[in-house]
């Protein structure tokens, strides 16, 4: 395996705290808890997490088949909207939304929006999360 994250707990569910650290120390003991994830308090929480994962994992597919087919970003923003929902006694993240605004010189727009479904269905994260994923993408 190439990399790793820990999480560490302590108290209840509403009253506890917990840490998350990366591998690469880009997280290091950073605080999460109740208030962070369901209540939006400030602080991080596994689901943004996800969210910048698969930003980031989508964004860099697209620049690996864009750049198969001649072409090379300028500047790519792309934003995953997730939410937990609640599923039968319990909850999941059901749906995913990907927004992405692009500059590209030189794309069509017909390939652009090859390219970006291709990146959508290929990059490893989309493939782990098998979620509904939906996916907005515009030139600019």
């Amino acid at each position: 395996m190439g990399t790793y994250a820990t999480a560490q707990w302590k108290g209840g569910l509403k009253d506890g705290k917990g840490t998350l650290t990366t591998k690469s120390g880009v997280l290091k003991n950073t605080p999460y808890d109740f208030k962070m994830r369901f209540e939006d308090a400030a602080g991080t929480n596994p689901e943004e997490l996800i969210g910048a994962a698969h930003a980031g994992c989508f964004t860099m597919a697209l620049s690996a088949i864009l750049g198969e087919a001649g072409l090379t970003a300028e500047q790519m923003d792309t934003r995953c909207d997730l939410a937990v929902e609640k599923d039968g006694d319990g909850f999941a993240v059901k749906k995913l939304h990907l927004t992405l605004k692009a500059k590209i010189p030189g794309a069509s727009n017909a390939v652009f929006q090859d390219c970006a479904a291709k990146a959508k269905a290929g990059c490893p994260i989309s493939k782990l999360l098998k979620a509904d994923i939906t996916l907005d993408a515009s030139l600019v």
